[in-house]
């Protein structure tokens, strides 16, 4: 199902407002995708990036042509390892934050 143009407004201007909130935005996304469940993980980051830097200034960051980076974080995207890590890195320098993995001890 498509997000109405009101909930996109309403995540764009929350991040804008709540730093906070966009770095959640941001480690949800990336936990989703390391726990497998990597298609919503791609949907939140593709709200993070229309709500933060937008395409066209990732493509720029990133040397990735925006139409790419859609399609890459589409619902039927499957982001290049080398495209998926350059974009994470880059959206955490930007936030000025850096998520690191830690194991889980049962």
């Amino acid at each position: 199902m498509a997000l109405t143009k009101d909930f996109r407004e309403t995540i764009r201007e929350r991040a804008q407002q709540e730093p906070q909130f966009r770095k959640a935005l941001l480690r949800e996304a990336i936990e989703l995708m390391l726990s497998g469940d990597e298609k919503t993980g791609r949907a939140i980051l593709h709200n993070y990036i229309n709500a933060t830097v937008g395409f066209q200034q990732l493509e720029k960051a990133t040397s990735i042509p925006a139409n790419s980076l859609m399609r890459m974080f589409g619902p039927n995207g499957n982001p290049s390892a080398k495209n998926l890590f350059g974009v994470l890195a880059h959206l955490q320098a930007q936030e000025g934050v850096n998520f690191e993995l830690r194991s889980r001890r049962s």
